[in-house]
Formats: C-alpha cells, sequence, structure tokens
C-alpha cells in the first residue's frame, strides 16, 4: 500500500472522528445550559429568601449591587457603612425631577432587603443619613413632580432671565434659572400677547408644556442672538 493511500484514509478516519468529538461536545454544551437553566432561579431564590443569620447571602448581595455599575467612592462608603448595621433602618426614597423633588418614606428594613431594592432598580443610589437612616435616590429625567405639576409657572425675572417658579412669578420662588432673554427679539419676531402672557407666568403642568416653553424661548437666549447679529 502505497503512502499517499494510507494518509488518505487517516484523513477520512481523522474526519470521522473530528464529527464524533464535536457532536459529543455538542451534547455536552447543551445539556450543561439546559442543566443551569433549571437550577439557576432555584439558586436564585434560595439567596434572595435566606435571612442575615447567613452572612454569605448579604455578602452575595453587596456583590450584586457593588458590580451592577461602576461604583462610586460614596457608594462604596454607602455599602460599609450598611454592612456594619445590625437590625432594621428607616429607610426614604428621595425622587429628583425634571422640576422638583419628592421624598417618600418607604418603611424599615434590614441591610439585606436593601440590598435586593437596589439591585432592582441599578440607578437608584444610597446613603445613610446623620440619625442612621438610610436615603435611596433617584432621578426622573422625563417628568415633572406632583407639586410642579400643581404649581410650576415659566416666567422672566427682573434680569430678563428665564425662570421657573414655584406658584406665581410675583412670589419670587425660584426653582431654576436657564438663560438670559434677548427681550427685543423677542418682542420684534414674536406677537405682543406672547411676551405679555411670559411676564405673567406660564403655567406648567406637564413634561411636554416645559419643553416646548423651553425650546420656544431658546431661541431666543442672549448668547445665541448676540453670535446670530454678529454673523450678519
Amino acid at each position: 500500500m502505497s503512502v499517499f493511500r494510507i494518509k488518505k484514509q487517516f484523513r477520512k478516519r481523522w474526519r470521522r472522528w473530528k464529527r464524533a468529538i464535536w457532536s459529543f461536545t455538542l451534547f455536552l454544551i447543551i445539556g450543561g445550559l439546559a442543566w443551569a437553566g433549571q437550577t439557576l432561579p432555584e439558586q436564585t431564590e434560595k439567596l434572595l429568601t435566606q435571612t442575615l443569620d447567613s452572612p454569605i447571602a448579604l455578602e452575595a448581595l453587596h456583590y450584586l449591587y457593588q458590580g451592577s455599575d461602576e461604583t462610586s467612592d460614596d457608594q462604596r462608603v454607602f455599602m460599609q457603612q450598611l454592612n456594619e448595621v445590625q437590625g432594621k433602618m428607616k429607610v426614604y426614597l428621595r425622587t429628583t425631577f425634571v422640576c422638583g423633588v419628592e421624598e417618600q418614606d418607604i418603611g424599615t428594613m434590614n441591610a439585606e432587603s436593601i440590598y435586593t431594592l437596589l439591585n432592582n432598580n441599578p440607578s437608584w443610589k444610597g446613603k445613610m443619613g446623620q440619625d442612621g437612616e438610610v436615603w435611596l435616590e433617584r432621578n426622573v429625567t422625563d417628568d415633572l413632580s406632583p407639586t410642579c405639576k400643581e404649581q410650576a409657572y415659566m416666567s422672566v425675572d427682573a434680569n430678563g432671565n428665564l425662570t421657573l417658579f414655584e406658584g406665581p412669578p410675583q412670589e419670587e420662588r425660584v426653582i431654576r434659572t436657564f438663560f438670559q432673554l434677548d427681550i427685543k427679539s423677542i418682542e420684534s419676531s414674536l406677537p405682543k400677547d406672547v411676551l405679555k402672557q411670559l411676564q405673567n407666568g406660564i403655567r406648567i403642568q406637564d413634561i411636554d408644556e416645559y419643553n416646548s416653553v423651553l425650546s420656544t424661548f431658546s431661541d431666543y437666549a442672549r448668547d445665541i442672538a448676540e453670535n446670530v447679529m454678529k454673523a450678519h
């Protein structure tokens, strides 16, 4: 038998062996994934239902929260303080909206429950209060607070700045100042009643009205108007 014929037969056998090895490996992978799919939910449920009597459960929840995103130094300090507390703590939620802030008492919780809550809401942050209470903080970037929806006005202050007020502008309870307006450009470009309405205060009841008023008058921000005049 020639050397070439021997090599040819060897290559055929090797291809059959490779197919067999690959099929067996694929079978093991599928079997492993199926097993993991059945056991992981059970393991997760056991982890979340364990009490603080098991330090492993708390450490695992700590790890999940720490690994949820790029943890800041403040959050590391918070986690260290949280782990040192025994028993339950008063927990408050502070929500910062586009306009306004709302604070809510959400009850008493132990460290494990707080970690579970934070892991379910990865964007939330936590900090310890002066009296040992826990403050959880979240930012809502697409809505106004209930108080703002009831009381907010957009107007112009004494210095010509577009300003968000809590209540009528005459009460001068400023929530936020945006930019200085070019009043002359507004007078020459928009109907007179628009400027008068702005001076009296435009009622803001939802995020759409907020964005609409802000967008309308942003075209008349003083720095933008000055740049346009220079260009001509």
